[in-house]
């Protein structure tokens, strides 16, 4: 089932409903409004409300746009067109291969990676926590490694992460980080969301936000989950999807 529609007493019943039918998230849906509802008086002239609920396609949400960020887009097509060879001539791991193995081999990778970028003082800082690898870069050109909101940082973390599949004998997870630019953005999008939330209340108006990524959407609608005057959903397909904050009349 990739589409349902739902009738419920309010819009937000409606699509909570819809959703739970569906077993996805707002960010792996596009939502129309067939029917808005109207409470009605005494019981009287109410209307319920109706939605159509459709589920997106999964698509790759790394998109590169600088012109010096160029060789990673082909990297990654490059890298995993190898992988998946490699992954059928070889399905299991060999016994020299080993997690230590596969930390090495994606930091030596993702230096040289930063050596096309023309980046040659890279060091990278190693942190564990089970099975999460916290891999913190550090350069004089640490702009160019994070790009475009983020965006060169989550092709260099997807390419990583390839490489520990490879290599790895168990399950384990790369995260990059930049000074950490991490912590630094999602707190710069959780301010976002409460001054865009107050504007949509102050104005009554729908408020959009720039195209972004399904991480950067989901700290968007955390931040904004426990207010009850707004209600936030993602709407068009990525790479250009993008989240919408609606005040609750």
């Amino acid at each position: 089932m990739n589409q349902i529609t739902q009738t419920a007493p309010t819009k937000e019943e409606a699509i909570t409903v819809a959703l739970e039918k569906l077993g996805v998230t707002r960010d792996d849906v596009t939502i129309k409004v067939v029917e808005a509802g109207k409470k009605g008086f005494l019981g009287f002239g109410m209307k319920p409300a109706v939605v159509e609920v459709t589920v997106l396609k999964k698509e790759p949400e790394v998109k590169v746009e600088q012109a010096e960020e160029q060789v990673i887009v082909e990297e990654i097509t490059a890298f995993e067109k190898t992988v998946a060879h490699e992954s059928v001539m070889e399905e299991e791991p060999t016994s020299i291969e080993t997690n230590e193995q596969a930390v090495e081999e994606t930091k030596s990778y993702i230096i040289e990676i930063a050596k096309e970028m023309n980046i040659d003082d890279l060091v990278i800082n190693e942190k564990r926590e089970g099975k999460f690898i916290h891999l913190h870069l550090n350069s004089e050109k640490a702009a160019m490694l994070i790009g475009k909101r983020g965006q060169t940082l989550n092709a260099l973390e997807n390419l990583s992460q390839l490489v520990a599949n490879k290599f790895s004998n168990s399950f384990i997870i790369i995260k990059l980080d930049v000074g950490n630019y991490r912590e630094r953005r999602q707190e710069s999008l959780e301010q976002l969301a409460e001054r865009m939330a107050d504007k949509a209340i102050r104005t009554g108006n729908k408020v959009e936000f720039e195209p972004m990524s399904s991480f950067e959407r989901k700290i968007i609608h955390n931040a904004l989950s426990v207010r009850v005057d707004i209600e936030t959903y993602s709407v068009g397909t990525d790479p250009n999807r993008y989240l919408v904050i609606e005040p609750i009349k």
